[in-house]
């Protein structure tokens, strides 16, 4: 079989090429996509080559091809059918963590069969889902507790309808766009301008991407407050304020990466249940909102271009087969 797949040919440049799969034993699955989706934060970088060398190893996605800087075909959000496969799997319509590509083999225990009640077109979502649950698990928030979390991007905002659900909780949605407040309600939480945003907050998740954005979050937390830090930056460095009251405050600041999962659930949970469970979940209509855009896979190579440019209102960007 014949495939095309999205290459990141240079730093900031983009192509689609053709791909010859091998052979499918009889423990694969031979998958036609239906849809893939950007994460943008991350995909961004890797295609602006801004991965550190350091990084190389730990930023490599499960089906990747190349090496950073490039060239290099990197993703994670590719939703199919099955054309062939073992019994029962074949004819059902699956998410895996592949890049951007028209069709591809991989083993049967890779791909995750979607409940009848989610779509295809939102099953896209799942791997930001899955990085939101564990960002919220590195949090640990309790029963009645402020939240706060920085940044409306789509993990952010995946963040905050999780913890919404949370009983008792009171979740501020806070970020630069005024235009995300009409997101916010439509995922059921409070929204504010940094300006606006309410300081003493129990528990603080950043995901912004920006560092003024960590400077907020450091200066919205309470007394001995856990700021949970999703976003990642690729090569830049970050300069924080650490002065002031972080000291007195007693702040901890923690990464959360969804490469591993988080220490309070890791000795009962692996990555292939934590996935299924994010699976699960997408069942909800809301979350149609976080899909703003939607193109081609023949366009993807300006595509990618115009996002890591600059998206402007766009949350999570669909590709379509």
């Amino acid at each position: 079989m014949d495939a095309r797949a999205f290459w990141i040919v240079e730093p900031g440049r983009g192509e689609i090429r053709e791909e010859t799969l091998p052979q499918a034993s009889s423990e694969d699955v031979e998958v036609h996509a239906l849809f893939s989706g950007i994460s943008r934060g991350t995909e961004a970088l890797v295609f602006e080559g801004r991965v550190p060398p350091s990084e190389y190893g730990r930023m490599r996605a499960p089906f990747q091809a190349g090496d950073f800087p490039a060239p290099v075909k990197y993703g994670y959000a590719s939703v199919g059918r099955v054309d062939r496969g073992p019994q029962g799997v074949e004819g059902r319509t699956v998410f895996v963590l592949y890049p951007h590509q028209t069709r591809y083999v991989v083993p049967a225990r890779s791909a995750y069969l979607l409940p009848e009640r989610v779509p295809p077109g939102r099953a896209i979502l799942a791997a930001n889902l899955e990085t939101a649950i564990n960002g919220l698990w590195d949090a640990g928030p309790h029963v009645g507790d402020r939240i706060a979390v920085v940044g409306a991007g789509t993990v952010g905002c995946l963040t905050a309808w999780l913890a919404r659900q949370i009983a008792a909780c009171d979740v501020q949605l806070i970020d630069v766009n005024p235009g995300r407040r009409a997101i916010a309600a439509k995922l059921g939480v409070a929204f504010a301008t940094p300006e606006q945003a309410a300081e003493h907050a129990d528990v603080v998740i950043h995901a912004s991407g920006s560092p003024s954005g960590l400077d907020l979050a450091l200066r919205l937390a309470a007394f001995e407050t856990r700021i949970i830090e999703m976003s990642w930056y690729g090569s830049e460095t970050v300069r924080l304020a650490l002065g002031g009251a972080f000291h007195a405050k007693r702040l901890a600041l923690i990464s959360s990466q969804v490469g591993s999962v988080a220490a309070s659930q890791r000795a009962r949970w692996d990555h292939r249940r934590r996935m299924e469970l994010a699976i699960s979940m997408l069942h909800d209509p809301v979350l149609d909102s976080l899909i703003t855009g939607e193109s081609e896979f023949e366009h993807l190579p300006d595509v990618m271009a115009r996002l890591a440019n600059g998206a402007g209102d766009t949350l999570c960007h669909r590709v379509r087969y």
